[in-house]
C-alpha cells in the first residue's frame, strides 16, 4: 500500500513529527511504501473560493499543491498529522485540505484509508474533540476508510512525547495495517 503523511507542524523536529516517523517506520516494517509530505513548509497558497476548478481542477493557483495532488491521487492511505493548535488542526495543514476542493470527486471516487496522528499539550479528556469531529467529517466526506488515530495528550515537547506511550501506539498504528 502507498501512504502519504500530510505533515501539517511547522516544527520538523516535534512531537509530530516524532509520531510521524514511528507510524512510518512501523508502516514500511509492515510492507507498505510511506513518502511524507511536508504541509507546513511546502509552497501552498490558501484558497481563493472562486471555484474556478469547478471542484475537479485545475486550479488557477500556480504553486506546490499539483505535484502534492498527485502524490495524494497515487496513495491508497492518506495520514493527516498535526499538532493541536487552538483545539483544531494547524493553519497550514488546514490551508492544504481547503484546496483539496479543486479534487474532491478523485479523492471521493479512490475510497482511501485514512488516520489521523496529532499531539497537545493539554491532557484534559475533552482536548481533541474539535479535531476528532473535524476529521471525522472529512472521512464522511472524501470516503475514506479510518483506520486509527492516535491523540497525543500531554505531548508539549519531544521529550514529554517519547516518554508517553504514543510512539509505541502510532508504531502499533503502522505496522498493522493490512
Amino acid at each position: 500500500m502507498k501512504i502519504v503523511i500530510l505533515m501539517g507542524s511547522p516544527n520538523k523536529n516535534g512531537s509530530t513529527s516524532l509520531l510521524a516517523e514511528e507510524f512510518a517506520r512501523g508502516a514500511r516494517e509492515a510492507g507498505h511504501n510511506v513518502e511524507r509530505i511536508d504541509a507546513a513548509h511546502a509552497d501552498v497558497h490558501p484558497c481563493t473560493g472562486c471555484i474556478h476548478c469547478g471542484y475537479e481542477g485545475p486550479c488557477v493557483q500556480k504553486d506546490g499543491v499539483d505535484a502534492i495532488r498527485a502524490k495524494i491521487l497515487s496513495a491508497d492511505m492518506i495520514v493527516f498529522a498535526t499538532p493541536l493548535y487552538y483545539y483544531g488542526m494547524s493553519a497550514q495543514l488546514k490551508a492544504l485540505l481547503d484546496r483539496f476542493c479543486a479534487f474532491n470527486s478523485s479523492i471521493q471516487k479512490k475510497r482511501m484509508r485514512s488516520a489521523l496522528i496529532s499531539v497537545a499539550w493539554n491532557s484534559d479528556d475533552w482536548t481533541f474533540e474539535a479535531l476528532m469531529a473535524h476529521y471525522q467529517t472529512l472521512t464522511r466526506y472524501l470516503n475514506l476508510t479510518d483506520m486509527g488515530t492516535v491523540l497525543g495528550y500531554g505531548c508539549g515537547t519531544p521529550s514529554m512525547t517519547r516518554r508517553s506511550p504514543y510512539p509505541q501506539q502510532a508504531y502499533a498504528l503502522g505496522r498493522g495495517l493490512r
